[in-house]
């Protein structure tokens, strides 16, 4: 998807996102999808994260880095994933929905970062705008780019996503892991604080 979203586009993500969250706390089937009310262009494929957050600290996320399904379909799924399956966290209860803000990040295709040395990397990367991905021996991790906002240099960023592959975090540095970039289109649900 290359065209930003329309703010109704969004808004119909975010009700998609929130009909799942509360049918998965609630041990309820999900609404079936009426495609002809589904605007169109969400009923092409599209990768996306969701992300969960109670007041203000994560809640749970799960996404996909490739597009597999209809965007709109892509979303629902990883609401629920990121409610019920998110191993680091226990499954989403139903008193909680109310308290949980949802967002959503819609991903660009995973392009190879252009590095004919590792040590180009850091230089490469940009802080805020790029997500990443790192892969090597069949191990991979990836960090939207809402994580730059954590760390302080894209060596740290690089080092803490390798650990996340299981790694060690210097690996980067290696020549050996191949790292993508893509971009995202994110936006989120307007908490009670906001």
């Amino acid at each position: 998807m290359t065209a930003q979203l329309t703010k109704e586009e969004k808004d119909y993500l975010l009700r998609i996102a929130r009909m799942a969250l509360e049918a998965a706390a609630n041990h309820r089937k999900l609404p079936t999808l009426d495609r002809e009310s589904v605007p169109k262009r969400l009923r092409t494929q599209g990768a996306s994260f969701v992300t969960l957050t109670k007041q203000g600290a994560l809640r749970g996320c799960i996404g996909a880095l490739n597009a597999r399904s209809p965007l709109v379909e892509d979303v629902q799924q990883h609401a629920v994933d990121a409610a019920l399956y998110d191993p680091r966290f226990i499954p989403v209860q139903a008193d909680e929905t109310e308290s949980i803000t949802i967002e959503i990040s819609v991903l660009s295709k995973p392009e190879p970062l252009p590095a004919t040395d590792p040590m180009e990397i850091p230089k490469l990367l940009r802080p805020g705008v790029d997500g990443v991905v790192v892969l090597c021996g069949g191990r991979r991790a990836t960090f939207l780019p809402q994580v730059w906002k954590k760390v302080s240099t894209p060596e740290q960023f690089l080092a803490m996503l390798c650990q996340k592959a299981g790694l060690a975090s210097e690996a980067w540095k290696q020549g050996n892991v191949q790292i993508l970039v893509y971009h995202v289109e994110c936006f989120h649900e307007q908490s009670s604080a906001e």
